[in-house]
């Protein structure tokens, strides 16, 4: 009786054990079973380099995949032509100036006989009251100076010419160095280089694309929920951002809502089942700061 009793005892405690091992495992697969508040994919807004000047493409230092930081030089376009026509603009520049030079001295001449005619017209106004000039003489001798002060002025109104000229050249010189600038061409941003569409030796041409270029630090993660979600979400509000780690494991990241679409739209097609694709949901947009763990296209979810 002892034994059987013992053995119904040993029976009763595996049962309680067994149970209690169930709860924590059924526990267990609800905690990482847990649903998430919306789903979508990672993106970045990539940016797409374009030439602005026509010439062809000396060097191009940006190679797909790789880091390309702001402000180094990705390509270097032939400056031949810009050059050739800054050194034109330049030799204008100086005629013009010579010009005006030329101008300039025969204005000094013109003044330097007023001063003469002037000199005469005090001493023969003398001479008139004494009563040893006519007035004919004085009549003659202020009539030169009128015609003196009028050549002066003819002669001042080409420097207007002269200076609109000058003003013509000096904006075609400003152009021409803007345009020898942008032969230089810039990483606008820092990033990952996703796609090169020209190489070395070929033309560039204004508005043909050279690279593509998109910043990795900080990806944005577009979600979907449903209108009865909506209420809970705001511009700024901190979330959490769950990916795949492995098969049985998420890893968490820290994520800030920066756009809510305003208007309800269908479930992407990228959602597989027909019932999801025709319920209508709202877009949100949420920011990640990166580690080098996410990548474009990479599937993630968000926990309010």
């Amino acid at each position: 009786m002892k034994i059987l009793y013992m053995t119904k005892k040993n029976q009763m405690m595996k049962y309680k054990t067994m149970i209690i091992l169930l709860v924590f495992l059924l526990a267990g697969c609800s905690r990482n079973n847990e649903k998430s508040d919306g789903y979508g994919i990672f993106e970045t807004d990539a940016v797409i380099v374009a030439s602005e000047v026509q010439g062809k493409v000396l060097q191009l230092t940006v190679e797909r995949g790789k880091q390309s930081e702001a402000g180094t030089v990705a390509v270097l376009i032939d400056t031949m032509q810009v050059r050739l026509k800054l050194n034109q603009i330049e030799a204008q520049k100086k005629a013009v100036m010579a010009g005006r030079k030329s101008v300039e001295a025969q204005v000094a001449v013109y003044q330097e006989q007023k001063r003469n005619l002037l000199n005469n017209l005090k001493r023969l106004e003398a001479l008139f009251a004494e009563g040893a000039a006519t007035q004919k003489q004085l009549d003659d001798l202020t009539g030169e100076m009128n015609v003196a002060d009028r050549q002066i002025a003819s002669i001042q109104t080409r420097f207007i010419q002269i200076n609109s000229e000058l003003e013509v050249l000096e904006a075609q010189r400003a152009a021409t160095i803007d345009q020898l600038k942008r032969c230089k061409i810039t990483s606008p941003v820092s990033g990952i280089v996703l796609d090169t569409y020209i190489e070395q030796g070929e033309l560039a041409t204004p508005g043909k694309a050279l690279y593509k270029l998109a910043p990795l630090d900080e990806l944005t993660l577009k979600v979907y929920v449903s209108g009865a979600q909506l209420p809970q979400l705001k511009i700024g509000q901190e979330v959490q951002v769950l990916v795949d780690k492995s098969e049985t494991e998420n890893q968490s990241f820290g994520g800030t809502i920066i756009w809510i679409s305003p208007q309800a739209e269908f479930t992407p097609k990228i959602i597989q089942t027909k019932e999801e694709r025709v319920k209508l949901v709202y877009a949100v947009k949420v920011a990640v700061k990166n580690d080098g763990t996410l990548k474009i296209g990479m599937p993630g979810e968000i926990r309010l």
